[in-house]
């Protein structure tokens, strides 16, 4: 198994969002459930085996699967559930998901049954939940500090707990010898080996010495397919969106200045050509988002078609009326350099970021700097480390930066996680800094009710805030990136087994599933 990094430390903390490693949840952490995001939100019961609503949908309650120890061989049951949204509420930094803004209190009628108390309605919030990972409270009570904890030796009651081998180089996590669902577990050790750039990648790839990854391959049915046709698969289902975000809280006055500026972000928007991008740096791939609101090929069913029609033309790639509407609203060269500057006189300037080594993403990014520098702004592009990249977006130390968007049952968990104003400063995701009232009041309306009719008329007041506003710049719908080989196991997903969303990244719960599905070619 695959993912792209350049370097790592042993950080099994499952909280961690910046240096845990990508085969920490799932892997590790059992989740109480796994929602199939590719089949309407499907729910694939693993540590729970039931949930439900109380009639007010203010209750929440899980039971617990019966026999489930932890891969010491303690016994798993409702107080480490409790225990760990405990911890989440005592280290508020632990809790990324922001679940105590939406609960007052964890109860534990009996060792299998677990009761969520909402604060006020949430009907995603099943969904929610299941996101935290379960630690175990005989480990994590002695923990003096879980926000810095590394967690070097993970007790969990997922497939994959015992880390074997740990060099800078290669790590190997192998089975739970306590694992409940053992039964369905072909599969003895994943190894993760540092894969540094796309290049590399494909290099390993090509040669047949990674399994299942998921990465950009450019023309990949010459570059990799070709090398062994016979194993060698891969699999594009469509995925979230990625944008250029623009910081609002840029740390430079004059780059805050234009970024504040609709206008100016409706130009950068005109000058980037989406189907180039595409084309050149995606070979084609993913699917040129020009949503107005951002929404993408894969929620296409929501779409508010009035919002579009209003503002769709700022998503077209348009390099003389996005000089224009520049000229028109004060931005202009004054200083003779070939690049414009505020309406105050103060300068523009600034790097769109992108993870060192996603060549596709680095190669997208040049192509916007381009776009931006033929209508006169200054722009160009810095490839940090993957992590560097990501405490940069959290922290809001950037200007413009490439970045992607989480899928879910419905759009909402993506366009939330984006732009309500509680994740500001707690997730990549909402790095652009932009905040709306009404807008949170949207986002909170459709989680409000469990009617269809109710959702979609949030989710259409959601889309008329992002299209008026152009708070980032949508450029493709991006595939799903996921490759296999074939040669060593069977039963991966594919367009002919569509069991769930297959790529390996952190942040895919399926994931689970799919290892459960995979097994040693040769296995009756």
């Amino acid at each position: 198994m695959a993912n792209l990094t350049t370097g790592w430390v042993r950080n099994f903390n499952p909280f961690n969002e910046t240096t845990r490693l990508h085969s920490v949840r799932e892997f590790v952490y059992e989740p109480l459930v796994v929602f199939n995001a590719m089949h309407n939100g499907r729910p694939h019961f693993r540590l729970a085996t039931n949930f439900d609503f109380s009639p007010n949908l203010l209750k929440l309650t899980f039971t617990l699967r019966d026999g489930v120890k932890w891969s010491d061989g303690q016994a798993f049951t409702s107080k480490d559930v409790a225990f760990t949204f405990e911890l989440l509420r005592k280290f508020r930094p632990l809790d990324t998901l922001d679940i105590w803004d939406r609960i007052s209190a964890v109860e534990t009628p009996d060792a299998h049954t677990v009761v969520f108390t909402l604060k006020r309605v949430n009907a995603n919030m099943a969904y929610e939940v299941v996101r935290v990972p379960i630690v175990a409270e005989h480990v994590w009570s002695k923990v003096a500090d879980p926000v810095t904890f590394t967690n070097e030796n993970p007790v969990g009651t997922g497939p994959m707990t015992e880390v074997r081998r740990f060099t800078s180089q290669v790590y190997t996590q192998c089975r739970n010898p306590n694992y409940w669902d053992a039964a369905h577990l072909k599969v003895e050790c994943l190894s993760f080996p540092q894969v540094g750039s796309n290049e590399q990648l494909l290099i390993a790839a090509a040669a047949g010495s990674i399994d299942w990854f998921g990465a950009f391959l450019p023309d990949i049915e010459r570059t990799y397919v070709a090398a062994d046709p016979q194993h060698h698969r891969y699999w594009f289902p469509p995925g979230g969106t990625v944008a250029i975000n623009i910081n609002f809280d840029s740390r430079d006055a004059g780059n805050r200045a234009a970024f504040r500026n609709v206008n100016f972000r409706r130009a950068v928007s005109m000058a980037i050509d989406r189907r180039a991008i595409v084309d050149i740096a995606g070979y084609g791939y993913p699917i040129v988002n020009e949503y107005a609101s951002g929404l993408g090929r894969t929620y296409q069913d929501w779409t508010n078609a009035e919002a579009e029609r209003k503002y769709s033309r700022f998503t077209k790639f348009d390099k003389d009326a996005a000089r224009a509407l520049l000229a028109e609203s004060g931005f202009r060269d004054v200083n003779g350099d070939g690049f414009v500057e505020n309406p105050d006189g103060s300068p523009i300037s600034f790097y769109i970021l992108a993870p060192n080594g996603w060549t596709d993403w680095v190669n997208s990014s040049q192509l916007v700097a381009e776009g931006l520098n033929a209508i006169g702004i200054n722009a160009r592009v810095s490839t940090p480390e993957p992590a560097a990249w990501t405490q940069k977006l959290i922290s809001g130390n950037y200007d413009m930066a490439i970045n992607a968007y989480l899928t879910g049952e419905t759009p909402h968990r993506s366009l939330d996680m984006a732009f309500h104003s509680r994740h500001v400063g707690k997730s990549r995701f909402a790095a652009t800094r932009f905040t709306d009232p009404e807008l949170d009041t949207a986002l909170n309306n459709f989680i409000a009710t469990i009617d269809p009719v109710a959702q979609r008329q949030a989710m259409d007041r959601v889309q008329m805030i992002l299209a008026a506003n152009t708070p980032y710049v949508p450029l493709f719908s991006n595939p799903i990136w996921y490759e296999y080989n074939t040669r060593r196991f069977k039963g991966w997903f594919n367009a002919d087994n569509p069991v769930a969303r297959p790529d390996v990244f952190d942040g895919t719960p399926e994931r689970l599933l799919h290892l459960l599905a995979i097994e040693p070619v040769g296995n009756s």
